[in-house]
């Protein structure tokens, strides 16, 4: 019988990597104790749960696996902040290596920002490379919003250290590029790529706001991020427009 306490066990499974769980299982399934049984089941559920992830994640990879033969690098591109009254619409492109692994990546939308901000770290840690652009509220109010995510998605392709063989687009078609795109509804549900390029779009974003917030901290920056919330709009009639609002954007409030 393994004379290690169950509780020292315990703190094994706490720290084991999910790649060696079934080490870990391996290691104590014939132990006995009904304690460490419980311990064995749940890294059994961990294991099915991780499963389950790389089953998602792969169907994730279609389009990925459609072009990569033909296409060797493969540039997912995303925006964050089309709808909000203020603060800047951002963009990010991203090529990732073939195959990699990082789990959750998902629609930035349906992410915690806990776990935006560690997927934030992954992406940056494991890319060939990353693209970020941004077209400021001066610039919208210019151009209008559609013309300049546009020119913003030019930007984060042309910040890309490697150049893009294909560009995976979430529903768009960006005028004036040269390289071959393929435009995909609700792309960021559906292409791992453009996944990760809406979770560094975001997060880049919401930084920014929140910097903003500490700057202008009667609008609530950092919890509305620009967008018209109720109390946002309240705060936007009683002090009036802030450097960063988008004037053609607040005709109805101002």
């Amino acid at each position: 019988m393994n004379e290690k306490k169950i509780s020292d066990i315990k703190q094994q499974l706490d720290d084991t990597s999910i790649e060696t769980l079934s080490d870990f299982i391996d290691e104590y399934v014939n132990d006995g104790r009904p304690g460490v049984a419980k311990l064995i089941d749940q890294a059994v559920r961990k294991m099915d749960k991780l499963r389950v992830e790389r089953e998602r994640l792969e169907s994730l990879r279609e389009y990925e696996h459609k072009y990569e033969l033909q296409y060797p690098h493969i540039a997912g591109i995303d925006e964050v902040g089309r709808g909000p009254l203020a603060g800047p619409v951002v963009t990010a492109a991203v090529i990732l290596p073939k195959d990699c692994e990082i789990l959750h990546i998902n629609d930035s939308k349906k992410l915690s920002a806990k776990k935006r901000e560690e997927l934030y770290e992954e992406i940056m840690a494991k890319a060939t490379a990353v693209g970020i652009g941004m077209a400021s509220e001066a610039r919208i109010d210019e151009i209008n919003i559609l013309q300049a995510t546009y020119e913003a998605m030019r930007q984060a392709i042309g910040e890309l250290s490697v150049q893009p063989d294909i560009l995976l687009n979430d529903a768009v078609t960006i005028p004036l590029v040269d390289i071959k795109q393929v435009a995909i509804i609700k792309g960021d549900a559906k292409s791992v790529s453009i996944g990760a390029a809406s979770i560094i779009a975001k997060v880049t974003r919401d930084r920014m706001m929140e910097e903003y917030d500490k700057i202008y901290p009667e609008y609530g920056f950092a919890a509305n991020k620009g967008y018209g919330t109720a109390e946002h709009i309240e705060t936007l009639k009683k002090y009036g427009p802030c450097p960063i609002h988008r004037r053609s954007f607040i005709g109805n409030f101002v």
